[in-house]
């Protein structure tokens, strides 16, 4: 859990754009605090309208699948996979309770996974189980909430620039140069996962709940 003085500066770059916002400090693996978050929400603006699921985290150590502990098993998808989807069991719950006073209430929900959920990569194999249980609890809860009007979708990017790939970057950057990677031959970028979930919660796929929206440059599109 960072404190706030640890993403100020992000909160800061959000509301000059206009925004309001609030953090809501918690563990996403601790069920315990989901609620205390949802409350902070609700206590500020009285209703949730979309939860995007992005918190996640690599293992520790990149070990052999046969050497995986169950302590690292445990953190990955403690964070990874249990605590999302509890927490959108509880923020459907909330949204639920909203359309009862309001038909037409927009709620979203958008898990961000990985392509991690089918490229298998057997020395971080607890964070594919991960990425694939919130691909499955992504259709679990659309066809559960698709006829109450909520529509839910997975995001699955690619190998994008973040802390959690700069281990790796020499070795993308040669693959991604050489075009053994990607079609487009580039990292990704936290922007081009904004923008797709940016349509998704603006309602411009209305009819397409329970689908993987893919932001991975081609890199599994089947190539001969």
């Amino acid at each position: 859990m960072r404190p706030q003085e640890q993403v100020q500066t992000t909160l800061d770059e959000l509301a000059a754009h206009g925004n309001e916002v609030i953090y809501c400090q918690g563990n996403v693996g601790d069920t315990q605090g989901h609620q205390q978050i949802l409350q902070s929400i609700l206590d500020k603006w009285g209703q949730l309208n979309a939860l995007i699921n992005n918190a996640g985290v690599a293992p520790n150590e990149r070990k052999d699948l046969l050497d995986m502990s169950e302590e690292s098993y445990d953190r990955v998808l403690g964070i990874n996979l249990r605590g999302p989807f509890f927490l959108s069991l509880a923020a459907a719950k909330s949204m639920l309770k909203s359309k009862k006073g309001e038909a037409d209430f927009p709620a979203f929900i958008v898990n961000i996974s990985s392509i991690s959920a089918t490229v298998v990569s057997p020395n971080r194999g607890q964070y594919c189980i991960s990425k694939a249980g919130i691909s499955m609890a992504t259709q679990l809860l659309a066809a559960r909430l698709g006829t109450e009007g909520i529509p839910v979708y997975e995001v699955r990017p690619g190998i994008i620039k973040t802390d959690m790939t700069s281990t790796v970057k020499g070795k993308y950057d040669e693959l991604i140069l050489e075009g053994d990677l990607c079609v487009t031959k580039r990292w990704g970028y936290p922007d081009d996962v904004g923008k797709a979930v940016a349509s998704l919660v603006r309602g411009d796929f209305p009819y397409s709940t329970g689908q993987v929206i893919m932001v991975d440059g081609g890199l599994t599109m089947p190539r001969l």
